[in-house]
């Protein structure tokens, strides 16, 4: 719906969500997801390979404050979250934020958002490919077969999953999760069972002492905790899932708040106690990029086989991450075909009631990801890592926009606000914006990957400039249709 057919039918004010003209991007789902399954949802957004394995690099720059830079972040990412949460209870729609910046940003604002989080998920899909080859190859069955060809293999298992049902989706994503958490619970009690016994890790006695006699909190002063923001606020990518999956659930009324208020005890739990725990077991200096942190504190402690049990978590992670991306991108591109800023063949949907055309166009990017697999297997991974970063943050932004005009319209009266809410907006959300902005800022610090990627913003303008001068006439056309049918 365009921005001036939203406007008129936001004229008369609404008492409730159900008043709201319904996108029609949500027609034809079915509501398979269960509680279970979206709040398993919001935990694997909130625990993924910048946890399992990122963290390794990170604590060996930025030292034990990691575990700020992960607390700070994570009160931002909860702040997001809210915030949809919040939108979500006004109108559930499987077209999430997009749908929601149709309403409060007009057609424009979906455009950018879709696309956006488009380039986001296609290109984390390429890193999550990526991932999955490169920790298939850590077992010596699979050394002799090349990168690309098993990162063929896992697009094609998780491709597969996804077309047959939302039911099926849900169900591997609470397993996923389901051994992330057990796996992030075991390692936190043999952590705590070592800080407790005193037992040596490394040759070390772990407790205080060793932060206090490596350089302390800050060992590195606060430029190196400032500069790993950028990738710690990757890190959580994915919190957003809870606003895409709530429409394929028969109570989001029940099931998303209870979802949203848990992932900041989660962040804090998992994140923070974690990385808390690690820079207690041993010095930042020990860990490294290329090893998984949790592997280093287990090998210095003789427990066998602690590689391979974590390479097989953070391959589920990935696994997980990949599937995720192809659900939501399947959604929201219906919902921007059903209003004419995506291809027609992405709002067809399948007798399982999958969204297909827009999860098959995703996984035609991811194709090409492959093939950048065959061409340079040692940079694909940092090359689409930070494109996606790009997406998220416009995709947080957006979401943070829309918040705030749907409370300025809730304050003249069009809206209604549900009892779930933002607190202290609208300093939350501007404070937010802030934040999300001077991480992208922060990219300019690293001449290597980071410069390189913020000079693609320009092309990434021009390109979606273009598109929407391509497809504009066709959204004028179907908001011209849709507000035809709602003056009849």
């Amino acid at each position: 719906m365009s921005k001036d057919a939203v406007n008129t039918a936001a004229a008369t004010p609404r008492t409730d969500a159900a008043a709201v003209p319904a996108d029609a991007g949500d027609a034809g789902y079915s509501k398979d997801l269960k509680a279970r399954h979206v709040n398993m949802i919001a935990i694997g957004g909130a625990i993924g390979t910048g946890l399992f394995l990122g963290a390794g690099g990170r604590l060996h720059n930025a030292g034990p404050a990691l575990a700020i830079a992960y607390l700070v972040c994570g009160i931002f990412a909860f702040f997001v979250v809210r915030a949809l949460g919040e939108l979500v209870l006004y109108r559930p729609s499987s077209g999430s934020f997009v749908s929601y910046a149709r309403e409060f940003l007009g057609e424009k604002g979906a455009y950018i958002a879709g696309w956006m989080y488009f380039l986001n998920w296609s290109t984390t899909g390429i890193a999550d490919i990526t991932a999955i080859a490169l920790y298939t190859h850590y077992w010596s069955l699979f050394t002799d077969i090349p990168q690309w060809v098993l990162a063929l293999v896992a697009l094609a298992v998780v491709l597969a999953v996804n077309l047959i049902s939302v039911k099926i989706f849900g169900e591997m994503e609470f397993w996923f999760a389901i051994i992330k958490v057990a796996t992030l619970v075991g390692f936190m009690l043999i952590g705590i069972f070592l800080l407790a016994t005193r037992h040596e890790v490394g040759g070390r006695t772990p407790g205080l002492s060793v932060i206090t006699d490596n350089g302390g909190v800050f060992p590195h002063g606060m430029m190196p905790v400032v500069l790993v923001m950028q990738g710690v606020i990757f890190a959580y990518a994915a919190l957003e899932l809870v606003g895409v999956a709530a429409g394929e659930t028969a109570e989001p009324e029940k099931v998303v708040p209870r979802a949203v208020n848990s992932i900041m005890w989660r962040v804090g739990l998992f994140y923070v106690g974690s990385v808390v725990l690690l820079a207690l077991l041993l010095p930042g200096s020990v860990y490294s990029a290329d090893q998984s942190p949790f592997v280093t504190v287990l090998s210095k402690i003789g427990v066998p086989a602690a590689g391979d049990v974590m390479n097989l978590v953070v391959l589920t992670a990935a696994m997980s991450s990949l599937n995720s991306g192809l659900y939501s991108t399947g959604r929201i591109l219906r919902s921007m075909a059903m209003a004419g800023s995506a291809p027609k063949f992405t709002a067809r949907m399948n007798r399982s009631q999958v969204p297909y055309g827009g999860i098959l166009l995703t996984c035609g990017v991811c194709v090409l990801g492959v093939g950048l697999n065959f061409l340079v297997p040692a940079q694909a991974f940092e090359i689409v890592l930070n494109v996606a970063s790009l997406g998220i943050i416009s995709t947080w932004v957006i979401i943070m926009v829309c918040h705030l005009v749907f409370v300025r319209r809730a304050k003249d009266g069009q809206v209604t606000r549900p009892s779930f809410r933002l607190p202290f907006s609208p300093v939350t959300e501007i404070t937010t914006i802030a934040f999300l902005l001077a991480c992208l800022g922060m990219m300019g610090n690293d001449p290597e990957v980071g410069r390189k990627t913020l000079l693609l913003i320009p092309l990434i303008a021009a390109m979606l400039v273009a598109g929407w001068f391509g497809i504009r006439r066709g959204v004028s056309r179907t908001a011209d249709q849709e507000l035809s049918q709602l003056t009849k």
